[in-house]
């Protein structure tokens, strides 16, 4: 079994999108996985520059970006996958530009313009989606943000699988508030989450490595 996760932060080491991820990781390997993470910000790769070099009907393999980029050889390793997670900050409502370059040449290549539009990946696997974002979760429901966080969910289950949703809010931004702009938040009340409610949501990312893996059957 093997579970490839997506970090979509520029922030690789210990900060909120990683620190999720890293959980949901030691959850796979808990029951037997073999995992790998992949920092977007490590490489250099564009999103998709609507070639349709996947859509020709003269190509040689369904489901492959034509493109030719640090990305490539990740997206190949992706073919024989058994799990995916991707994990991304919000910024600005919606995925950061490498998560958003990242979907867009993971997803579209296994778009099929066919009438049936079945997926040209060529079998069914869990996926996992992790949002992190300073934005508090009532705010996010009140702003829409849910809805677009639920249609990349249900684009990731259209071309992979069943894919679960876990956001975190309210997440820390700054090591010390006291040297950036921040009147307009609580930077103790931000400290005590990050301290009592970022835990727990690290072992709800733990349990959702765990159960990609458990009810693959593999």
């Amino acid at each position: 079994m093997n579970v490839i996760a997506f970090n979509g932060s520029p922030r690789k080491k210990n900060w909120n999108t990683v620190s999720l991820l890293e959980s949901a990781l030691k959850g796979a390997a808990a029951e037997g996985a073999e995992t790998e993470l992949v920092n977007l910000y490590d490489l250099t790769f564009s999103g998709c520059i609507s070639c349709f070099a996947c859509k020709k009907i003269s190509r040689k393999q369904d489901g492959v970006c034509a493109l030719s980029d640090e990305l490539s050889p990740v997206l190949e390793r992706v073919r024989n996958a058994d799990a995916l997670i991707v994990g991304t900050p919000v910024y600005y409502s919606a995925e950061s530009a490498a998560t958003r370059a990242l979907l867009e040449r993971l997803l579209f290549p296994y778009n099929n313009y066919s009438k049936d539009m079945k997926s040209q990946f060529p079998r069914v696997i869990n996926t996992a989606l992790i949002y992190t974002m300073n934005l508090s979760l009532e705010d996010a429901q009140n702003y829409g943000y849910n809805h677009h966080f639920e249609l990349t969910r249900l684009m990731l289950a259209r071309h992979f699988g069943p894919c679960e949703l876990l956001v975190s809010g309210d997440t820390l931004q700054y090591s010390d508030y006291s040297k950036y702009e921040s009147e307009k938040f609580d930077a103790q009340a931000k400290i005590k989450r990050r301290e009592e409610v970022f835990p727990k949501e690290c072992d709800e990312a733990f349990e959702l490595g765990r159960r990609l893996v458990a009810s693959a059957g593999l």
